[in-house]
């Protein structure tokens, strides 16, 4: 086979209006010039986009119609004549035309897989004008995340490859390599077509390259067989062929040194494909992996495997299409390793070639999912949309026909969020698991959400729940409620899922009834049958779990200098500037960020922390630059870190041996005892070959806080080892420590490690001592400096008297109520959601931002940000709106980029030449809590010093309509 490469420049058009076949604009050169492989955005074709979005990123050039491609092709005399072929790597719904005529009378619509046309029968001469046109719409299916301007965007063009191959009278259309991990032997299904007129036979040369990577460098070695005494690099076979399509098989053994393929030991094979005289035909990759299941794990190589995977969309904002290049995908997946994930969920899309490869050679294991997210009926039931199926079925066996031998290529799901039949899902499975064995299988992610169920044919369940309050997952939004424990418990890290497991005794929670369900940014009505029960004997994946809100970093919108730009954020900033907050939004964006790495921790390590649970799926570590515009990651989109966590921190509670303390409370009292079980979310296979694992366990004294909170003093106080033999994966019990907390008159922050030195595991957490509840009183020294008021009319008594005084108060004003977790995905898309379901709004808050440096935290050190000791004193209270208020909050709540409001918990303002510092809590339902009355202490004690000198002014009028 000979390759023409077609890539350069090509003459294009565009035609929104869709009436090119009709008035024959095929077989034209076009004015406009554009470079392919590429897209019409990317090369700036038709008019500016002036959209200003704010739900996703702004497509500079958004086109959608058709978009005619034209190029005349010169054949040399060696590639005259013979079998011609047109092969596109990535596109939309292609038509082409050969001069004047049409290819096959119809088009292709693969989203996942090349458009090849057969262009023998129609290229009589050496030259010839090809045309190609590409259509984005009316595509079969809507395309899910592959066609969505949440994510790629709904592009027109040709990724990838783009090729002309002259081909010999016999060609290789396509190969299959089954790989057998316990035995070396491979298995080739070959599909030959032979345009010769008599059958004929055909010697074959396999020659075999193991592919490794060496930080980004493909490393290429011979690969060697060895039988017995003999060794070559060679394996030899002939074959014949009758005229037509012809399915061979061939059968080989690898012999002895074959490697294993996983994320641990990524070798990749590569196998050429040559005629006995050096004529090249094919090359394909391929990995010795088994992946199996049991009752709740799954094995890779035989190894129990814990999945750590992320969501993807294949978010690419420079050119707002996914790239077919590995080195591309290499750096993606490498960043993605760094930060402890093993596993990639592809949310109705499927990557292109290049990301397996690249997840080949990395170590990931990778499921991508047809491009759908809606319903699948069965034949005769509403809903049933005959021609939407076979497109989707036909999809999926492109996908194995074309990806299937990459041993990255583990999963398989069959959409989002599916509901109609459960035995339709069950048959599509059947069909798939019958022609390829090698990959595990799934009906969906999260189908029949309310209502799961587990079918014959599925190998593993990704869900959020069990049924009605059976949660498997730590946060949801209010409109699927109830809530997850991140967002409504107290910090702990006592929380796990294996009760949900043990207490789940199975069955059908359908009911039958008509529900609306969120679906998209939007909603749908569904009946609330799944057709099939649930019972727990397969492995359970998380869905989507995370999902936890960081304000923009508007330093961001700089680098967005290619096919899509960030007005979204544009427009948040001019939002916040609007509303006087402009010198805040550093601020919000590191202390919401700060919070919601703690509630990613939370939530992760309860996962780990659940011996039944096979695995996660986050949502997300990168930023989701759509669907309202959901930055939950702690990357951007862009695959940057933020700078919120390092990755070796995060790998702490993200990895393949997390190293956990559970126990009950994060905030403890002078002189109780501190318990704390050491587990080890153990799945790392090294940890068997050792004697003995041995976990060293410090409790240090961090000091008083500074300005710069990174910037501590840390000193032992206490420590010890536990040690124990590892004999099996899973969660591993280390036993218990127990530690005597000092007495104390002032409050006190530790921290406690657990390291694992010879595995290089690190897990740190900070807890807050506070003096004994019934040890002092709340009143400073000098009381009389001080008025404690609990009524507007008593704190303006008080002010008038020129006191200095404090308000404890719960406004009756307009108010958003306190709460401490982050936002759940974003506000705007679950405000409207929750409103066209009739359910109560999210808060939509993202947690404190503290001015720690503040004398009124002299007796209670904090953070800038949200730590557990604000739990019980923010939630519940009512914070007060304080929009054109010239003062700055001590402690204010972050709000989001709809509201815009400036939220204050803690505020000071001078009152007609009197000191006043306002708290939006009463005061007997902050000292009835141990950190609450702590807090009143400090507030006191500051209030009746030389330093409560508040900048802010306030008229009594404009007080009293603050409060």
């Amino acid at each position: 086979m000979n390759i023409i490469d077609l890539s350069g420049m090509w003459s294009c058009r565009l035609d929104a209006a869709k009436k090119g076949v009709k008035e024959g604009y095929y077989n034209h050169l076009y004015d406009d010039m554009v470079e392919l492989p590429g897209t019409t955005s990317q090369a700036h074709l038709g008019p500016v986009n002036m959209k200003r979005e704010t739900g996703f990123l702004t497509d500079e050039y958004e086109f959608s119609g058709w978009a005619w491609f034209s190029k005349d092709i010169v054949l040399d005399d060696e590639s005259t004549g013979r079998p011609l072929r047109l092969y596109l790597e990535r596109s939309r719904v292609t038509r082409v035309w050969v001069d004047d005529v049409e290819v096959m009378a119809v088009g292709q619509d693969s989203l996942n897989a090349p458009h090849i046309y057969d262009l023998t029968d129609y290229v009589d001469d050496a030259e010839f004008r090809l045309t190609i046109m590409v259509s984005n719409v009316d595509y079969p299916t809507k395309g899910g995340h592959m066609t969505s301007p949440d994510t790629q965007t709904n592009w027109n063009g040709i990724c990838g490859r783009m090729e002309l191959q002259v081909c010999d009278d016999e060609y290789l259309k396509n190969v299959r390599v089954d790989a057998d991990a316990k035995t070396g032997h491979i298995s080739l299904k070959m599909a030959w077509e032979s345009v010769a007129d008599t059958p004929g036979s055909l010697g074959l040369e396999f020659k075999i390259d193991t592919l490794t990577l060496s930080t980004e460098t493909v490393v290429r070695e011979p690969f060697v067989i060895k039988c017995g005494d003999t060794a070559t690099d060679t394996l030899s076979a002939g074959i014949i062929l009758k005229p037509g399509v012809n399915e061979r098989e061939l059968d080989f053994s690898l012999g002895e040194g074959v490697k294993l393929w996983s994320e641990y030991n990524p070798v990749l094979y590569e196998l050429s494909i040559y005629g006995n005289e050096g004529t090249f035909y094919a090359k394909t990759y391929f990995g010795f992996r088994d992946i199996t299941t049991d009752e709740h794990h799954f094995y890779v190589n035989g190894v129990k495997t814990f999945l750590r995977g992320k969501h993807d969309g294949m978010i690419f904002p420079l050119t707002g299409a996914a790239p077919t290049d590995v080195e591309s995908w290499v750096r993606v997946f490498n960043i993605a390793k760094s930060y402890g994930i093993n596993h990639y969920r592809f949310h109705t899309c499927c990557p292109p070639e290049a990301a397996f490869t690249a997840a080949d050679l990395v170590g990931i294991y990778l499921s991508p999912e047809l491009p759908f997210w809606g319903t699948i009926a069965a034949p005769g039931e509403e809903g049933y949309n005959e021609e939407e199926q076979e497109y989707l079925i036909a999809e999926g066996f492109r996908m194995l026909e074309v990806f299937g031998n990459h041993p990255s290529y583990a999963f398989m799901s069959l959409g989002n969020e599916l509901w109609g039949s459960s035995e339709r899902l069950n048959d599509i499975l059947a069909g798939y698991r019958a022609v390829d064995s090698r990959h595990l299988y799934t009906q969906g992610s999260n189908n029949f959400q309310f209502v799961p169920c587990i079918v014959d044919n599925d190998d593993y369940f990704v869900g959020v729940r069990f049924g009605d309050g059976k949660l498997i997952r730590g946060s949801y939004a209010m409109c699927d409620a109830p809530q997850g424990f991140v967002q409504t418990d107290k910090p702990s890290t006592n929380h796990s899922y294996d009760d949900v497991f043990k207490q789940f005794a199975g069955g059908d929670s359908s009911s039958g009834e008509e529900i609306e369900i969120q679906y998209g940014t939007g909603t749908k009505k569904v009946k609330a049958n799944a057709g099939g029960s649930l019972v727990l004997n397969k492995p359970v994946v998380s869905h989507e779990i995370g999902q936890y809100g960081v304000y923009p970093d508007y330093k961001e919108i700089k680098k967005y200098t290619g096919s899509l730009k960030a007005r979204n954020l544009e427009i948040f900033k001019e939002r916040l500037d609007a509303a006087g907050l402009t010198d805040m939004a550093n601020d919000f964006f590191v202390y919401s960020g700060k919070l919601a790495v703690a509630c990613y921790k939370l939530e992760l390590e309860a996962a780990h922390r659940s011996s039944m649970m096979a695995g996660y799926q986050i949502l997300d570590i990168q930023d989701f630059s759509g669907q309202g515009t959901a930055l939950v990651g702690i990357l951007d989109a862009f695959m940057d870190s933020k700078g919120l966590i390092t990755p070796k921190e995060w790998r702490g509670f993200c990895s393949d041996a997390v190293l956990m303390a559970q126990f009950e409370d994060f905030v403890l009292e002078a002189g109780s005892t501190f318990d704390a079980k050491i587990l080890l979310s153990a799945y790392r296979p090294s940890l068997l070959d050792e004697d003995s694992v041995q976990v060293k366990w410090s409790l240090y004294e961090r000091g008083r806080i500074s300005v710069d909170y990174d910037e501590v003093d840390e000193i032992l106080i206490t420590g010890g080892t536990l040690e124990k033999k590892i004999t099996e994966l899973g969660v591993v019990d280390f036993g218990s420590i127990s530690v005597a907390m000092p007495e104390l008159i002032l409050p006190e922050r530790l921290k406690l490690v657990l390291e694992i030195t010879s595995e290089n595991i690190e897990n740190s957490y900070e807890l807050y001592v506070f003096p004994k509840k019934n040890s002092y009183d709340i009143y400073p020294a000098d009381r009389e400096n001080v008025v404690i008021a609990q009524t507007v009319d008593d704190a303006v008594r008080a002010l008038r008297a020129g006191k200095n005084t404090v308000l404890f108060i719960r406004t009756e004003k307009e108010y958003i109520e306190g709460t401490y977790c982050t936002d759940f995905w974003n506000y705007p898309m679950f405000k409207g959601i929750s409103d066209w379901m009739k359910k109560p709004r999210p808060v939509g808050t993202m947690g404190l931002s503290i001015d720690g440096s503040s004398q009124a935290f002299s007796l209670f050190p904090s953070e800038n940000y949200s730590t557990p000791q604000w739990y019980n004193i923010i939630t519940g209270a009512r914070m007060q709106i304080l929009d054109g208020a010239p003062i700055v909050p001590i402690v204010s709540v972050i709000d989001n980029v709809e509201r815009n409001h400036k939220l204050g918990f803690m505020w000071e303002a001078k009152v007609e030449d009197a000191n006043l510092l306002v708290v939006a809590r009463p005061i007997g339902e902050l000292v009835a809590t141990l950190e609450g009355k702590q807090l009143v202490k400090s507030v006191l004690c500051y209030a009746a010093t030389e330093d409560f000198n508040p900048l802010g002014t306030l008229s009594m009028a404009e007080f009293r309509k603050l409060v």
